[in-house]
């Protein structure tokens, strides 16, 4: 488990905003959050909006991958107060929601 913590983690972020001003106050949380990531190592990777169903159904409105030093960083980050302090704006924003935690492969 040492190593496996010591590895660097992406963290998929799949989001479904709400309707009337979800997306607009998902920017806020946005600006808000940065810092926040920074101060922690964590970097914001690509980002995308799905566009078309090849197999499968997918509705998510947003997706993006942050990349963090290791789990107990991100574990750090999610107890900060600063971050508890703006997480309303990401829970207003968003309808739905994924946070999956990955791993680079090879």
């Amino acid at each position: 488990m040492a190593t496996e913590n010591a590895a660097p983690i992406y963290m998929l972020n799949v989001l479904w905003f709400k309707p009337d001003g979800g997306k607009q106050t998902y920017r806020q949380y946005l600006q808000a959050v940065q810092p926040v990531v920074a101060k922690y190592g964590g970097k914001k990777l690509d980002s995308y909006v799905p566009d078309l169903e090849v197999i499968g159904t997918f509705d998510a409105d947003f997706i993006f991958t942050v990349e963090w030093p290791n789990w107990e960083t991100f574990q750090q980050f999610i107890h900060d107060d600063d971050f508890l302090a703006i997480r309303h704006l990401r829970e207003e924003a968003l309808d739905r929601s994924l946070l999956i935690r990955c791993r680079k492969v090879g």
